[in-house]
């Protein structure tokens, strides 16, 4: 399913597994919003927690 999804130009509900594991990973409730420096500090980090940041940073940028 998640490959069908970005075949088909969905390509970040295909990406997004897990809604509202990067909030539980930092600590932030579900409903507030990242601070910048903590996400840019998660970016960082190695493995899943650095994935999701790094896909929430350019998610963040798609917003304007």
């Amino acid at each position: 399913m998640k490959d069908a999804k970005a075949k088909h130009g969905k390509w970040i509900q295909a990406a997004i597994q897990h809604p509202g594991a990067l909030h539980r990973e930092l600590g932030v409730p579900q409903g507030e919003k990242i601070p910048a420096k903590k996400l840019a500090r998660a970016a960082k980090a190695p493995g899943k927690l650095g994935q999701r940041a790094r896909l929430a940073e350019t998610l963040r940028g798609l917003h304007k």
